[in-house]
């Protein structure tokens, strides 16, 4: 029986090593620090060996000179991705999944994380790709009582119920995989470590050695991370850069749509979403998320407005909804639902200084529909427009879509890419956008939409409602 490897315990705060655990790192000071980690064994130092500590010598012992052509002279092609058949599962990739990638999906506890990855395993497998899917969290009866509601050749994948990391390891060598999936990553344990499952010690080194067989063999390792109250994903914040691709699932567990977020993404582009309507057979992409965010839209309901947001590289409309309501206590209330708050105050102060709308009576309510986080400066203008629509009772055309960022001062300032946000209007019928004045394209961008630009908020207001 081999001996087991030294273990060390290291400050995340300065990076100092330790023996043993302690409450207080002994350089530092920072509290509750220690971590511990595997290390390599080190051989018998010599009298010579331990004299020299530090210089140049001492650092090149060990290693030896490598080739370092110039980048002109290197050679080879981007190896073909794999398809899933997920349209919406591929766009966010990048196109498709690169072989001997590693891959991280993050989400809420039952947003359907390992439902996702068994479709996308089955999909493998029906298009020859041999798929092994690794779940610590759930037996094999459970995991195959989601295949037979899944269907698609979900039967067919193989599975593994364990959760130490040697034996995954081992027989995903034995089993010569084209894909691993391993559910989830806090449930790996290594027994080079004493840390129970899930610390920080043990998910960076499992998601360590799992990256190096990736490399090693060519394997695509699917790796599922649980997340914190704040929405991070659990662990050291290391395990998002040792990963290729960051992906996060993200929706309300109330509705039937969610979204897949593309965060950190070294074969594409980040911030790209993919929409997907949970069904009794699992996940179902959807083609058109503008049509599936405004199907039930109220065209005669005042407080509503529409924008067209950039979700990396996808023009997405949103309806965003406002409410403002007599106070009820002695304090208004400020309630939003997928916007910042501290954003809609500083528009809140912006439409009474500037345009003359008093909310210092009124509770505020705001919503964007869908479970969509609206974080880019161009959904204000709609935001402003909805505010306004409430205050005023008086509905927004239906086929307005309004785009642009509010200032300080009330100016209405132009956003990139203005162009692609009119033509996905134009694509829904949208017949009106308005925007800056000095973000008005000078040819048209969509085919019978009428361009309308404001300099401020007064000005819009008064082509609103007058």
């Amino acid at each position: 029986m081999s001996p087991k490897a030294r273990s060390v315990y290291r400050c995340q705060e300065c990076g100092a090593e330790h023996t043993k655990w302690a409450g207080r790192c002994d350089t530092c000071g920072a509290w509750n620090s220690l971590v511990e980690e595997a290390a390599a064994a080190r051989p018998a130092a010599s009298s010579k060996s331990a004299r020299r500590i530090g210089g140049a010598t001492s650092m090149a012992e060990g290693g030896s000179v490598a080739a370092t052509p110039r980048l002109r002279e290197v050679s080879g092609s981007e190896r073909e991705r794999w398809k899933t058949g997920l349209d919406e599962f591929d766009f966010v990739l990048g196109g498709g999944i690169v072989p001997g990638s590693m891959i991280l999906v993050g989400g809420e506890p039952g947003i359907g994380k390992s439902t996702l990855l068994l479709q996308v395993a089955a999909r493998l497998e029906s298009a020859g790709h041999a798929t092994l899917y690794a779940s610590g969290e759930e037996s094999a009866l459970q995991v195959k009582l989601r295949a037979g509601r899944i269907g698609g050749g979900a039967m067919e994948v193989q599975s593994l119920s364990e959760t130490m990391l040697e034996t995954v390891l081992a027989t995903a060598a034995s089993v010569a995989p084209r894909v691993l999936i391993v559910d989830s990553i806090q449930t790996l344990f290594t027994a080079d470590l004493e840390g129970a499952p899930g610390n920080v010690g043990q998910v960076r080194e499992c998601a360590a050695r799992l990256m190096r067989f990736a490399k090693e063999t060519g394997t695509t390792v699917f790796v599922v991370g649980h997340v914190t109250k704040g929405g991070g994903i659990a662990g050291p914040k290391t395990l998002e850069h040792i990963v290729d691709t960051v992906l996060y699932f993200e929706g309300d567990a109330t509705l039937d749509h969610r979204l897949l977020r593309a965060t950190k993404n070294r074969f594409g582009s980040v911030d790209e979403i993919g929409v997907f309507r949970m069904s009794e057979e699992g996940l179902e992409p959807v083609g058109n998320p503008s049509e599936l965010f405004m199907g039930d839209r109220m065209g005669d309901a005042s407080g509503s407005a529409v924008t067209a947001l950039l979700e990396g590289s996808r023009p997405v409309l949103i309806e965003v909804q406002a409410l403002a309501a007599k106070a009820g206590f002695g304090t208004p209330q400020r309630v939003a639902t997928g916007y910042d708050s501290r954003r809609l105050a500083l528009l809140l102060a912006v439409l009474d200084k500037r345009a003359g709308l008093s909310f210092s009576a009124l509770d505020v309510f705001l919503n964007v529909v869908g479970g969509v986080r609206l974080q880019e400066p161009a959904g204000d203008l709609a935001v402003a427009a909805a505010l306004a629509s409430s205050i005023y009772d008086r509905a927004i055309p239906r086929d307005a879509v309004f785009v642009g960022e509010v200032g300080l001062g009330g100016e209405i300032r132009p956003v990139s890419q203005v162009e692609r946000r009119i033509a996905e209007a134009s694509n829904m019928g949208m017949t009106t956008v308005y925007l800056s004045e000095r973000g008005v394209p000078k040819r048209g961008a969509g085919r019978g939409v009428k361009m309308v630009g404001v300099r401020t908020i007064s000005d819009l207001f008064q082509k609103l409602f007058t």
